[in-house]
């Protein structure tokens, strides 16, 4: 990473000021974006976290610049591209991290609180990954690392817009790694396991989730930061999906056929009902949660 300039969206706090900082060890320049408000959408009480950060990075001999736009929109994403090129030349890595939370029970969620987190995570996405994408084309190179969730690769209890934006973020790598490798431009999404202000609003009021949440407390968000940056600079890595687990490095399945079914008839509702699901019951997945899947303590 030596020479190369990184944004880090969300890079003021748990993850995403892991992965800042570790980009600035690893020699690379970074732009550090933080809107700087809390995870409901309020004013913070804290300084600027995303300048925070640059102090951080310039005090152990590092380069940064601190930005403050919202990914949710266009023009704030192009903004921050714009930031990176004014300030150190290019653009050569996009870390797409940047989050916000608005849990409800599905049957109880309203339309903005679903909006809100699909406008942040998805769309926040997309925003910025276009704006550098015309960057990344005529330089031939340039690296995407989107953060997805086991919410929406495996599900969870109320976080329908979480999940749904978090598995469009899987969709959303996939395409750009399709579309952009003939101009040597890669993207791959991770899962990042790690305790933050962003699970701390995790309830633990039954001895389920108390044990659970007692389990996430041992997951550090700096541990996520040395793989990042080991993917921004893996040259044969693209569309792919995987998770990190403090020491634990996972690559995750993607979607494809597992069994199927054929007629030389034609298939009726009936024959369907009669023949398909019970043929295929077998192997349904279960309703599991991430920590369903996910049942060993870290190592």
């Amino acid at each position: 990473m030596k020479d190369k300039i990184v944004l880090v969206t969300g890079g003021g706090r748990g993850v995403g000021r892991g992965i800042a900082l570790e980009f600035a060890k690893a020699g690379a320049s970074v732009v550090v974006n933080d809107l700087g408000v809390s995870l409901a959408g309020g004013e913070s009480d804290d300084s600027p976290p995303a300048e925070q950060v640059v102090q951080e990075i310039i005090a152990s001999g590092g380069r940064a610049i601190a930005n403050t736009g919202n990914v949710a929109s266009w023009d704030d994403a192009h903004a921050m591209i714009a930031t990176a090129i004014d300030a150190f030349g290019r653009i050569d890595v996009v870390v797409n991290n940047a989050g916000n939370l608005r849990d409800a029970l599905f049957h109880k969620m309203t339309e903005a609180e679903f909006d809100a987190v699909l406008a942040v995570h998805l769309k926040g996405s997309f925003n910025v990954s276009r704006a550098a994408a015309p960057h990344f084309k005529q330089q031939a190179s340039g690296a995407y690392v989107h953060m997805t969730s086991t919410s929406g690769l495996i599900g969870n209890f109320g976080q329908a817009n979480y999940s749904a934006a978090k598995l469009g973020i899987v969709g959303l790598s996939k395409s750009i790694a399709l579309d952009m490798q003939r101009f040597n431009v890669r993207s791959n999404a991770v899962a990042p396991f790690a305790w933050t202000r962003m699970v701390d609003s995790i309830p633990s009021d039954t001895p389920e989730m108390a044990k659970r949440v007692e389990g996430l407390k041992k997951l550090f968000p700096e541990r996520v930061a040395p793989f990042v940056v080991a993917l921004a600079g893996a040259a044969n890595v693209t569309g792919q999906i995987f998770g990190v687990r403090n020491n634990e490095i996972f690559l995750f399945s993607q979607p494809r056929p597992i069994r199927s079914a054929h007629t030389a008839e034609g298939w009726t509702p009936e024959t369907i009902a009669e023949r398909v699901f019970p043929m295929f019951e077998k192997d349904f997945y279960p309703l599991h949660r991430s920590g369903d899947v996910f049942t060993w303590d870290p190592a």
